[in-house]
């Protein structure tokens, strides 16, 4: 494994290692105004939700690293601290991305970038109104990471409305991950997008207490054929079922077929019942898959 102090490296290295590493980032596409009236919309990846009550964004519009300058969002939040939150799906990232250009002051990326201002009902600043989502923001504090090329200066945003495309919206009128087609920043050039066939549930471990991992048998946590993320899936059932429960699935056809066929063949019967659990486990079956592995162990 490479190891690499820091402080040996320049801030454009630093800046492609971490912005590689530490991905995707949510994109904050954030509208400010200064005091003149003049409006600046740019796009962030240094970028959160940090807290729900209050309702709280933080981003960061860093220093240039090429000449350590400051940019217009930060300048014209220290004059207007307002801003808007404009979340970017798939159908505007080709504009989001040219609106990034360093511009000059006073150069409207809107219309640079052939967006359409829609008035806030609240702030000053506008709304994207081709944005899926956008929340209107007062900036609470904007804090200063360092003077140098590449330090960050962190603005909480605290969120005061929330506007929602209803065509995003499911029956419950919730967002569909489904139908928001985000996108999300990762190094250089690369983006990515969240699209149905890239999602995926994880079962969250908060309303039961999970058996573990290191409940699990040797020869199971230490399967050629499981791997951690289905040993994880497996150590976050509530509790090892009852030898009578796990003896039942001796009765499935296809637990049934493996115990046939490997008769007197310990090494490939745990291994055939290893990659049956593990085809159950892809299908949500997990107290089955768990059960199958726990039969000869």
């Amino acid at each position: 494994m490479l190891t690499l102090d820091v402080s040996d490296l320049s801030p454009a290295q630093l800046q492609n290692y971490m912005h590689y590493a530490v991905a995707p980032r949510p994109i904050c596409f954030a509208t400010t105004i200064d005091q003149a009236g003049n409006v600046n919309l740019s796009p962030f990846s240094f970028f959160n939700m940090f807290s729900t009550n209050p309702p709280l964004c933080i981003f960061s519009p860093a220093r240039r690293v090429k000449d350590n300058t400051t940019k217009h969002t930060l300048e014209n939040i220290l004059e207007v601290k307002e801003c808007v939150i404009n979340i970017v799906n798939y159908p505007m990232v080709q504009q989001m991305s040219l609106s990034s250009t360093d511009y000059a002051k006073g150069v409207n990326e809107f219309e640079k970038a052939g967006f359409t201002m829609q008035a806030s009902q609240l702030v000053k600043p506008p709304r994207v109104a081709e944005a899926p989502v956008q929340m209107e923001c007062i900036v609470k504090e904007v804090i200063h990471l360092g003077e140098n090329p590449g330090a960050g200066n962190l603005i909480l945003a605290e969120v005061k409305l929330i506007h929602i495309r209803e065509d995003i919206l499911d029956k419950e009128g919730r967002i569909d991950q489904e139908k928001i087609d985000l996108v999300a920043r990762l190094g250089g050039d690369w983006y990515c997008r969240v699209t149905p066939e890239s999602l995926f549930k994880v079962a969250k471990p908060l309303t039961t207490l999970g058996i573990g991992v290191d409940a699990l048998p040797r020869q199971v946590r230490n399967s050629y054929v499981l791997t951690g993320n289905d040993l994880g899936m497996l150590g976050n059932i509530e509790k090892i079922p009852s030898e009578e429960e796990i003896d039942l699935v001796r009765n499935i056809d296809e637990v049934k077929e493996v115990l046939d066929a490997t008769i007197g063949d310990g090494v490939n019967r745990q291994r055939e019942l290893h990659e049956l659990a593990k085809a159950m486990l892809q299908n949500g079956e997990v107290l089955t898959a768990l059960k199958v592995v726990l039969l000869e162990s």
